[in-house]
């Protein structure tokens, strides 16, 4: 995951030049629609499928999965080809007709590019009967990927940990939850919460929690007109105050700088750490470690932010990569086949713990958890993404990149160059009103 969010991140950097204007694309358009097939039996052919998993492609996950396929399309013969490089190489073979039959719609392709390269899988209105997540994946009245699941926003704990201190019941405030940080500081030996600050990537997570305290779809988009948003009150004060003063009280580990990725997850499989601050796909990573590690995975749990509106906890929803049919397939309906049954039938999501994006879909008991607490599953708009992401980068805060929040951290453990919480947000409201002016000449 870290690799694949660290790719993500470089390839929305990237410009798109070579992709928009590839010559493989010419003519793509003219390949036909993907439809449905009604008959399995009938389908058949063989089909590759390029994967970003490699993981489940090397444990033989994947395999698993194509043998239960083929119970039901016994004609059609899968093949993986797992891509370590995923954004990059896929980018890059789509200057090409040679991308597979099936694939993950790589964040550099722009989705006005869509029908390009993807067959069409129906419309909006008919795939948002059944699945999730459907505008993202949608252009000129058409859809051409299915996100394969979803993310919920949230915090991995180690429940056995939270209940030896005395903590049964989420907490519905950040001051809650500070105060069972304490507790679990006090009363066991683990390290109430890391931040895995060395690795940078994980502090992106608390920006994902915007909207929650709100339950405000629009959370994201209100950015791009409000000069201060930073002041007392507002959504970015309190989740950027409730990590500085969990970092102050010395609720964190000793030393932010050394904590590394792979030994958190074997900290809080096993009751060394109690919480980190990161979505749903952690789940069955952590579980994963708890059973390596001969830990209970059942005490893996997931808890929303800290924070309630009108009684009621919210939890930001994303899709994970969208499943495209390659509109040069000769296959098309084979590939088809597959894209539905994986969303479908798979169980995929249930096995990984993510949110299903078919919406009649079982949830993962973690997020069932979520569904019988009364957690409110919300989508940001991204209607003005576009200018909040050009007043970041003109404010050169970062919002969704480490340093904003690392610094953060530092001038909570004394190592930032001095200041207080109150002059930084001060700093940032300048900024942000700053690029706001700018931004738009």
């Amino acid at each position: 995951m870290k690799q694949r969010s660290a790719a993500l991140l470089a390839v929305a950097l990237m410009s798109v030049t070579a992709v928009s204007g590839c010559s493989g694309a010419s003519g793509g358009g003219t390949g036909g629609a993907a439809v449905a097939p009604s008959d399995p039996a009938a389908v058949s052919g063989t089909i590759t499928v390029l994967t970003h998993k490699t993981d489940l492609a090397g444990d033989g996950t994947l395999d698993r999965y194509a043998a239960e396929f083929n119970k039901v399309y016994p004609n059609v013969h899968v093949k993986f080809e797992p891509i370590v490089n995923y954004e990059g190489d896929v980018k890059i073979r789509l200057n090409s007709t040679d991308y597979g039959d099936v694939l993950m719609i790589p964040a550099a392709v722009p989705v006005a590019d869509y029908p390009k390269f993807f067959a069409p899988l129906g419309t909006p209105e008919e795939l948002e009967r059944k699945y999730r997540f459907v505008d993202g994946g949608a252009y000129g009245g058409q859809v051409y990927g299915i996100a394969i699941n979803g993310n919920a926003t949230g915090m991995v704990y180690n429940k056995a940990v939270w209940k030896q201190a005395g903590v049964t019941d989420w907490p519905t405030t950040p001051e809650e939850f500070l105060a069972d940080l304490q507790a679990i500081k006090e009363r066991t030996a683990a390290t109430p919460l890391s931040t895995v600050y060395h690795e940078g990537w994980p502090m992106t997570a608390w920006q994902s929690y915007l909207g929650e305290a709100s339950c405000d779809e629009a959370a994201n988009d209100a950015l791009a007109a409000d000069p201060a948003p930073w002041a007392a009150g507002k959504e970015l004060n309190r989740i950027d105050t409730l990590l500085y003063e969990a970092v102050h009280r010395q609720l964190v580990e000793k030393d932010p700088t050394t904590t590394a990725w792979e030994g958190s997850k074997g900290q809080i499989a096993t009751g060394r750490t109690a919480t980190l601050a990161l979505a749903s796909w952690a789940i069955s990573q952590m579980k994963d470690a708890a059973e390596k590690a001969g830990a209970d995975p059942a005490d893996i749990g997931f808890m929303p932010f800290p924070a309630q509106r009108d009684g009621h906890f919210c939890s930001v929803v994303s899709p994970d990569y969208r499943e495209a049919v390659n509109v040069h397939s000769k296959h098309k309906e084979a590939a088809r086949a597959w894209v539905d049954w994986f969303v479908d039938r798979s169980g995929y999501a249930q096995d990984e713990a993510l949110l299903p994006t078919l919406k009649s879909g079982a949830m993962p008991a973690e997020l069932q958890a979520y569904q019988d607490a009364g957690v409110r599953f919300i989508q940001l708009s991204q209607a003005r993404n576009s200018e909040v992401s050009k007043i970041d980068n003109q404010s050169e805060i970062g919002l969704n990149k480490p340093d904003y929040r690392q610094h953060l951290v530092d001038l909570a453990r004394g190592a930032g160059g001095g200041g207080s919480l109150e002059d930084y947000f001060a700093e940032l409201n300048r900024k942000w009103a700053a690029a706001i002016r700018t931004a738009g000449s």
